[in-house]
């Protein structure tokens, strides 16, 4: 999962001297979201491809002060990019040495590639959020559940927390897990969404649209 493992470099960085006109076609070429600026190989900043159209002609060098100074270090994991990603409406993120020199960049895709990998995102399963105190929270609890409802956690993030909540999200296997949520419900935790088949209230369901044809007769 390191940065290092997933650089490209078919996407050229620009130096100072290029021209504002031409580094915005080849962003819109490549359809990507920001361009790049080196300066003896050492990256500068870089700028959004819709600042780009809105600027004036001439060179980059003339926009310095508007350079966004977002990178990720080549020794960082890729979930780390997900961050940049937001904060900078971006879909494209330059990587850099320690010594700041520009070494490529990664692009959303290449993160969309490698999350599909994983079993959180691979496998069938349900995905059901939890809700609890931060005092009671217990991942330890948690798995704790989980498993001796004959079920196993494929993935789970923090999707949520403040001073006094803590809200964690799980991919889980199964087939029919109503037993789950209610396992949790019983040690104290607030099932706030499901996404799965509930046998039982299927079950329940059924039993009343039976029953309101039932009454129509």
């Amino acid at each position: 999962m390191f940065i290092k493992d997933y650089v490209s470099k078919d996407y050229p960085a620009f130096s100072t001297s290029d021209s504002i006109e031409e580094a915005s076609e080849i962003a819109k070429e490549f359809g990507y979201s920001h361009i790049f600026i080196k300066k003896k190989g050492i990256y500068c900043g870089a700028l959004s491809q819709s600042f780009l159209e809105e600027s004036p002609e001439g060179s980059l060098s003339t926009l310095e002060l508007h350079y966004d100074k977002f990178a990720i270090m080549e020794d960082g994991s890729i979930l780390d990019t997900v961050k940049l990603f937001h904060i900078f409406n971006a879909n494209v993120v330059p990587v850099i040495g320690k010594t700041e020199k520009y070494l490529g960049y990664i692009s959303c895709d290449d993160i969309f590639t490698e999350f599909s990998k994983y079993p959180l995102f691979s496998e069938n399963g349900a995905i059901l959020t939890v809700q609890t105190t931060s005092k009671h929270y217990s991942f330890t609890e948690i798995a704790k559940i989980v498993e001796e409802n004959n079920a196993k956690i494929y993935g789970c993030f923090v999707s949520a927390i403040n001073e006094d909540n803590f809200w964690l999200t799980l991919k889980i296997s199964g087939d029919s897990l109503s037993s789950v949520d209610e396992t949790f419900e019983r040690y104290g935790y607030n099932v706030v969404q499901k996404h799965y088949i509930d046998e039982k209230e299927d079950l329940l369901k059924d039993r009343f649209d039976f029953f309101q044809k039932y009454l129509e007769f």
